[in-house]
């Protein structure tokens, strides 16, 4: 079962090179699992035991069921995820020539480790919005697969303080390099697209491309590697890994209880847009699901959400980045992430009801707190709390190298981490402390 799920969690990274291209794949799969696509603009007639799920931007997604308890009595069970990892960004007007050199300048989107992106194999995708010979303004998905750009790195010796120096400069350094060209034969980004969607959607009339979210890849598929495939190696496990395995556990629950997926866009530029946590969709939705504000309070009082990012596994060269006592190690169970400051979500109350969890499915767990001298990163579930009032934890998989273009993870937390979760969704009993 576990090789089954990981082969699955491997094909959805190397599928989803974008937010776009992860919710098409999660859309997909709650389809062939018997969900029904809303659209947020229709008038909503919502059925007991029905499964459905909305999009927004076809970069955010929520699948939910409206359960056969009534709400008021059980509570929601939700668990939260990100779709977005940082990456390179093309610019609106890319297009760079320099000593016969055709490159595409980029901007950072997130808090990209910007070093390990240099001779790399890199690819495009995201999504290009046009307008047809009938006037109507489409959204495309793209993804080019095969390699077509590369960030060299500059000869050692030609900078012998390169290994001293820190990361490369965005702006001046890491424009991809396509190709060659001539002054009376100059590439063009917009070109390039027009190419793609002639061969990738015969059927469409193109007049123009007006504009475009596309993002730079890594096309190195995702694998297991070590010794004993210990560990899953890929881009974008922050937080795509998150994604499917809510999705997973999602497409497994009943229709006892009432449950949310939500995956929003933007965490990693902090969720302030229409499409991240910090914005309305959720909320919207269980408005619109529950009705009045009196059964909306009365509802969120007995639900509790999961927010599941990734967590940081203490890394064996650099073990004193870590507190003694809250190091988490791969393969080690799922991650409670703790903060006093708030960056995380969870409480006392919250942590107890996961590792009770945790221990019915008989899978261990681990805590993390950073160094009192040190920083610490944050995740939807903060947003998630202030903005709805829900009792919130944050959890997530034990990583390394978080941010870079190719993180790793063990192979064994992710099928863990699905089976507390499929646990969440079908718990009848309101979470939360006897009052």
């Amino acid at each position: 079962m576990i090789d089954t799920f990981n082969r699955g969690l491997l094909n959805f990274l190397a599928a989803s090179p974008t937010p776009f291209h992860a919710v098409e794949n999660m859309a997909n799969a709650l389809i062939d699992a018997g969900f029904t696509r809303l659209r947020e603009g229709d008038e909503w007639d919502l059925q007991r035991g029905g499964r459905y799920f909305i999009t927004r931007n076809d970069a955010s997604i929520i699948a939910f069921v409206k359960g056969l308890s009534d709400e008021v009595e059980t509570g929601i069970r939700m668990v939260g995820a990100h779709t977005d990892s940082p990456n390179l960004k093309l610019k609106p007007q890319p297009d760079i020539y320099t000593k016969g050199y055709w490159q595409l300048g980029v901007e950072v989107y997130g808090g990209v480790l910007r070093a390990p992106w240099m001779d790399r194999d890199l690819s495009l995708a995201g999504r290009v919005t046009i307008r047809d010979t009938a006037g109507q303004l489409q959204n495309l998905l793209v993804n080019f697969e095969d390699p077509i750009a590369i960030i060299p790195n500059l000869a050692i010796h030609l900078d012998r303080e390169a290994n001293d120096k820190g990361a490369p400069n965005p702006q001046e350094q890491m424009a991809p390099v396509l190709g060659q060209c001539d002054d009376d034969h100059k590439p063009s980004l917009n070109a390039l697209l027009l190419n793609y969607i002639e061969a990738n959607y015969s059927d469409l009339q193109v007049d123009s491309i007006l504009d475009h979210e596309l993002s730079f890849y890594d096309v190195q598929r995702a694998s297991l590697v070590g010794i004993n495939k210990d560990f899953i190696a890929s881009a974008r496990l922050d937080n795509l890994l998150s994604c499917y395995i809510g999705l997973e556990a999602m497409i497994s629950a009943g229709t006892d209880v009432s449950t949310v997926l939500i995956c929003t866009d933007h965490e990693e530029v902090g969720s302030m847009s229409a499409t991240g946590a910090q914005g309305p969709m959720l909320e919207s939705l269980l408005r619109r699901w529950l009705g009045s504000d009196e059964t909306v309070a009365r509802v969120l009082d007995r639900s509790m959400m999961i927010s599941v990012d990734n967590a940081h596994g203490v890394h064996p060269n650099y073990v004193n980045k870590h507190d003694n006592n809250h190091g988490p190690l791969l393969n080690q169970g799922p991650v409670i992430k703790i903060n006093a400051n708030q960056r995380y979500a969870t409480t006392s109350e919250t942590s107890a009801q996961f590792r009770t969890l945790c221990a019915d499915a008989g899978v261990a767990c681990q805590a993390f707190v950073t160094r009192a001298d040190m920083g610490c990163g944050s995740t939807i579930g903060p947003i998630t709390a202030a903005e709805l009032g829900v009792k919130t934890i944050d959890v997530g998989v034990p990583t390394f190298a978080m941010h870079s273009i190719r993180e790793l993870a063990g192979s064994l937390d992710s099928f863990n981490l699905v089976a507390v979760l499929k646990a969440f969704y079908v718990m009848k009993n309101a979470p939360g402390a006897a009052r």
